[in-house]
C-alpha cells in the first residue's frame, strides 16, 4: 500500500499544470492534499476527471485558504473532520479516515507567518493536535501525514543557523511541538529510515532559484504510531515531482 501526501499549493491552480498526469505516474492508494485552498464543491469539481477513488475534503471559512482533502482507492470506514475545538476548527486543517488497521489523519499545520504573528496561536495549535492524535491512538495505530510547516533538526533545512530562532518554520517553540510528537510516540518515518541523510527537503522558496539550487526544508513528514512501524516498508521524499513549491512525501506499507 502507497500513501501519498502532497502540500498541493492551490488544487485548482495545480490542475493546470501536469497534476492529473502525475497522479496516475504516483498511483497511490491513497492521496493527502494540504493546502487546497477551495471549498468542497471547488475540491469536488476540480478532481472530477480522477476516476476509481473516493474523495473527502475539509475547507477553511475563508475563501481560498487552508484546506485538506483525501482520495482513496478504498472506502474508508468512517471519515471526520477537525479535532473538536472550535478554536481550531474554522481552517479545514485536519481530515481523519479510519482503515482497517490504523487511522489516517492528514493536516495542514498553521504557519507562524512571516513576522511570527501567530507563532503564540501555534504553540497552542501543536499542544491541541497532540492531544487529538494521543485519543485516536487509544482506539488504533496512527498515521499522520502533511505539512507540519517546521523542519524539525538542523539536517532538515539547508541553512539552519540563518534561520534558527529567526524564521517562521524553524522557531525552538516550533521545534519543541516535534519533539513532543517524536518524543511521545510517534515515529518520523523518513528519519527512520535515512537517520542522517541530508539535502532531503520537500519544500522551496520560490524566491533566487531554491529549488534548483536545492536550498530547501523538509517540512512535510509521516509520522507513525510506534507499534504501526513494523508495516512501514520505506518512506520517500519525491523531489522531481513538480507542480507546486512543495514536492509529494510518500510511505510503504
Amino acid at each position: 500500500m502507497k500513501l501519498i501526501s502532497w502540500n498541493v499549493n492551490g488544487i485548482r491552480a495545480i490542475a493546470k499544470k501536469n497534476f492529473f498526469a502525475d497522479f496516475e505516474a504516483l498511483a497511490p492508494d491513497v492521496l493527502c492534499l494540504q493546502e487546497t485552498k477551495a471549498d468542497q464543491n471547488q475540491v469536488a469539481q476540480t478532481l472530477s476527471p480522477v476516476n476509481g477513488y473516493h474523495i473527502f475534503s475539509n475547507s477553511a471559512e475563508k475563501k481560498g485558504y487552508s484546506g485538506t482533502a483525501i482520495l482513496s482507492k478504498a472506502k474508508p470506514i468512517n471519515v471526520t473532520y477537525d479535532i473538536g475545538i472550535e478554536e481550531h476548527d474554522n481552517e479545514g486543517r485536519v481530515i481523519c479516515a479510519e482503515f482497517e488497521k490504523f487511522l489516517l489523519v492528514t493536516v495542514y499545520v498553521p504557519n507562524s507567518g512571516s513576522e511570527l504573528k501567530r507563532l503564540v496561536y501555534r504553540q497552542k495549535w501543536d499542544l491541541a493536535f497532540f492531544n487529538y492524535l494521543k485519543k485516536l491512538e487509544v482506539t488504533k495505530p496512527v498515521v499522520v501525514c502533511g505539512d507540519f510547516n517546521v523542519a524539525h533538526t538542523d539536517i532538515d533545512l539547508a541553512r539552519p543557523k540563518a534561520n534558527y530562532n529567526k524564521s517562521a518554520g524553524f522557531m525552538q517553540e516550533e521545534i519543541d511541538g516535534m519533539d513532543r510528537f517524536t518524543q511521545n510516540g510517534l515515529v518520523d518515518t523518513f528519519r527512520h529510515f535515512y537517520p542522517v541523510k541530508t539535502d532531503a527537503y520537500s519544500w522551496w522558496s520560490y524566491r533566487a532559484g531554491a529549488r534548483g539550487k536545492n536550498i530547501g526544508w523538509r517540512i512535510d513528514y509521516f509520522l507513525v504510531s510506534e507499534r504501526f512501524l513494523p508495516e512501514v516498508k520505506n518512506a520517500l521524499i519525491l523531489s522531481d515531482v513538480m507542480g507546486s513549491d512543495h514536492c509529494p512525501v510518500a510511505i510503504e506499507l
